[in-house]
């Protein structure tokens, strides 16, 4: 299949191992002092090693290769784990307090990081509280509590005209699909006086960087304001953002926020 891949330049690489501490699918290694993928079905094409890269030896490119295997991830981080573990385990196999910290340290590390993408991992972020029994609220035509601040639609990507009116002079606000259900002001703090557009890069087709780059040379925009979640996935909402606006043609003010799956402000 023809699909989006990182592309290594060996001779801007510098080595520095960035790249390789920032996949989460251990689809890059270190060898001879440079870095390398290890197999195309272990990169997600999401490019969350890009912005980590000091010297740009990293890029996109759009190719034929395998799909993206998520199973075939799942086995490699497991076996690499294990390996891990094992030299680890030699190394202070005589050192019985080496033994007993490590142990406390390596369940507690894994019990909350199963392994696998982060953004697909299963954690209770708060204990579930019993809804209150209420009397059913007397109906009302009155949608000013609590309203929401959404002035257009559509919002998907996907779904959004390149040109509409309601783009003349906006304040574009990009954002990743679970933003809005992990902040719990999402309405008032980030949306009011902003046009909404959502999407997920780990779930949609393709890159959004041509449809979001069509619409910043079409339209009058005022800013960009992307809000992307901690997990690496996310990378590729932010990454088709910041190439729109350098492909625009246009200097428009932009910024990056990163939330945190709880709603904190992380940058």
């Amino acid at each position: 299949m023809k699909r989006n891949i990182i592309k290594i330049d060996e001779e801007l690489c510098s080595g520095c191992g960035l790249c390789a501490q920032a996949c989460h699918e251990g689809a890059i290694s270190m060898s001879d002092g440079k870095a390398h993928l290890l197999r195309d079905d272990y990169c997600d094409g999401l490019g969350n090693c890009l912005p980590v890269c000091p010297t740009g030896a990293i890029t996109f490119e759009e190719r034929d290769t395998d799909e993206y295997d998520q199973a075939a991830v799942d086995q490699h981080l497991k076996e690499k784990a294990a390996r891990h573990e094992d030299h680890h385990h030699d190394e202070h196999h005589n050192d019985e307090h080496h033994q007993e910290h490590h142990g406390k340290h390596h369940s507690a590390r894994h019990e909350g990081h199963p392994g696998g993408c982060p953004g697909s991992r299963t954690a209770f972020l708060k204990a579930a509280i019993p809804a209150p029994i209420q009397s059913p609220a007397p109906r009302t035509d009155d949608f000013t509590a609590g309203a929401s601040e959404l002035v257009q639609w559509p919002v998907q990507i996907k779904l959004l005209p390149v040109n509409a009116p309601y783009f003349d002079g906006a304040h574009l606000l990009i954002a990743a699909d679970c933003a809005a259900f992990a902040s719990g002001d999402f309405h008032n703090r980030y949306m009011k006086g902003k046009i909404t557009i959502i999407g997920c890069p780990k779930l949609d087709e393709g890159n959004y960087a041509e449809k979001l780059t069509a619409i910043l040379k079409n339209n009058n925009i005022a800013s960009v304001t992307v809000i992307r979640m901690e997990v690496p996935c996310c990378g590729g909402l932010a990454n088709a953002a910041i190439e729109a606006l350098k492909n625009c043609g246009k200097m428009i003010p932009w910024q990056v926020v990163t939330l945190s799956v709880r709603g904190e402000v992380l940058s």
